[in-house]
């Protein structure tokens, strides 16, 4: 658990850094009149670069340093389904409690880390050494499934805040230029001629920031339910895969025998 905690502090810091270098390149090689510069950085406001999209734009690679944990533990899933922790017994080979104490030997360290897989062959593996029953076996493979399930969508309870606070600062900046233009409406003559020019340009300013959150949002979406879906997948898989070549072969008895 500290190795995973200073894991996400490390990649926290570096998706800042990123962010904050992304920053300085689009400061320096994007014209401060273009519109890119506005759209992206906000350069017309005086508080510059202490901007609504700045801080956008760090909060959109905390969420990209989110997503990238999240699939880096969704391949260290993946990879133990290619484990076959069950390869070394014969092809229909019924388990008894003798047999499945390698097993649980076998899958130790994989489960101590916190693998789907290798804890889900753990728990049935102890429950059936407890009560040699198949069916209390198999109720507790899927009461672990649906707590590995909730466990999984809590893991992106980070990301779904980052989610929603990049549309709030987006939100946040509309209605801060809606403000000021409406402040240069009432410290304006009637009479001036540019009037509806600077209005109009504080207006598209304040949008703009919406458009760029609603982007980045949409963004961390489509990656969050791609790589979520794909560890639910892997959960179903490691479940389907105990029930298949384990809660199916155990056997009370203890000489270990074929079936027919």
């Amino acid at each position: 658990m500290r190795q995973t905690g200073l894991f996400r502090i490390v990649v926290a810091i570096s998706m800042v850094i990123t962010a904050v270098l992304l920053i300085t390149i689009l400061h320096f090689s994007l014209d401060k009149e273009g519109y890119w510069a506005r759209l992206l950085l906000n350069r017309r406001v005086d508080a510059y670069p202490l901007t609504v999209q700045n801080i956008m734009w760090i909060v959109f690679f905390l969420g990209v340093g989110e997503l990238m944990i999240r699939s880096i533990k969704t391949s260290k899933e993946s990879r133990q389904l290619e484990m076959d922790y069950l390869s070394g017994d014969a092809s229909g080979m019924m388990l008894d409690p003798r047999n499945l104490v390698p097993i649980y030997q076998k899958v130790g360290r994989a489960a101590a880390e916190g693998r789907f897989l290798p804890m889900l062959i753990q728990r049935v593996i102890l429950m059936f050494q407890a009560t040699k029953s198949t069916d209390q076996a198999h109720s507790l493979l899927n009461t672990s499934l649906d707590f590995s399930m909730h466990e999984v969508d809590l893991g992106y309870n980070v990301l779904r805040y980052l989610m929603w606070l990049i549309p709030s600062l987006g939100f946040i900046g509309t209605v801060k230029g809606i403000g000021d233009a409406l402040e240069k409406t009432g410290t304006s003559s009637s009479t001036d001629p540019n009037l509806l020019i600077n209005v109009t340009k504080a207006l598209s300013v304040a949008y703009d920031g919406t458009f760029l959150a609603l982007m980045m949002a949409a963004v961390l979406l489509f990656a969050m339910h791609i790589i979520q879906g794909r560890e639910e997948e892997i959960l179903n898989r490691s479940g389907q895969y105990c029930l298949d070549r384990l809660i199916n072969r155990l056997h009370p008895g203890n000489p270990a025998r074929q079936t027919p």
